[in-house]
This record gives C-alpha cells, sequence and structure tokens, in this order.
C-alpha cells in the first residue's frame, strides 16, 4: 500500500450537486433556492447572528467585567526545574529559553517556590516569590532582581 493507490471508504464520498442544469436534472431553473424571498436572490442569506431584525443574542447577554490591556504576563519557572543546573551557574533569561524551560520572553520571568533545591545558584530574574527567594537563600545560592 502507497499513497498512489489510497481510495476512500466506499460510500464515505459523493457527488457534488450540478445547480441549475436544466429541468431534468431535477435542480435547474431555482437550483433549490426556490421563487421568492430573501434567499433566493443574489448574495443570498445573512450574515452568522443575524436574528432578523430582533435584537442579536450577543447584544441581549449581560456584559461583565474588563479586560486590562497593560496587564503583564510573565513566564514562570518553578524552583525544582533548576535542580539540573550545576553549583555556581548563573541562571537568567537567555539560559532558561536556551534550555526550553521558558518558551516566549513575555513581560519578564518570575521565579515560584514550588518544589524544593539544592544546588547553589545565582538567580536572575524580574519578579520572585517570597518562598522561592527563601529556599534559594537557604541552598546558598543568591538572588538578583533585574
Amino acid at each position: 500500500m502507497n499513497l498512489s493507490n489510497l481510495k476512500p471508504t466506499p460510500g464515505s464520498t459523493h457527488s457534488k450537486k450540478r445547480l441549475g442544469r436544466g429541468i431534468g436534472s431535477g435542480t435547474g431553473k431555482t437550483a433549490g433556492s426556490g421563487h421568492k424571498g430573501q434567499n433566493s436572490r443574489s448574495g443570498r442569506g445573512t450574515r452568522p447572528g443575524f436574528e432578523g431584525g430582533q435584537t442579536p443574542w450577543f447584544k441581549r447577554i449581560p456584559k461583565r467585567g474588563f479586560t486590562n490591556r497593560f496587564r503583564k504576563e510573565y513566564a514562570t519557572v518553578n524552583i525544582n526545574e533548576l535542580n539540573k543546573y550545576k553549583d555556581g551557574t548563573v541562571v537568567n533569561k537567555a539560559l532558561l529559553m536556551k534550555d526550553r524551560l521558558i518558551r516566549k520572553e513575555l513581560s519578564g520571568l518570575k521565579i515560584l517556590g514550588n518544589g524544593e533545591i539544592n544546588v547553589k545558584l545565582t538567580v536572575q530574574a524580574d519578579k520572585f516569590t517570597k518562598t522561592a527567594t527563601e529556599k534559594i537563600q537557604a541552598a546558598g545560592g543568591s538572588v538578583e532582581v533585574i
């Protein structure tokens, strides 16, 4: 079996309906659109969500909350993921990007205190949680806020 002899399962495909091809085809003249009305005209039908002039659903439902356009989103790393580095390593955004612990820089880097750390590291980031700072310093490492 190869790509040149693949076929769809019998009955799974249907030939396209050929519209407006004469009276004997069953879909001649009006081509299945009926005689009068909005859907028989060219450019037929209405846009999605149109309800015939009734106030549409998306305008009727209650609106709540607000989205802050200036919100800052941080790339996050838990300290247990930093155990893979050797003692004395300077861990920063560039190193974490290279090792694919973070995928995007976003607004900055935040170190979270989930897990344990047992290597001495110098960690450089934009933000640290209180527990992350305590655990890094308890392991003999240092914290640098950029």
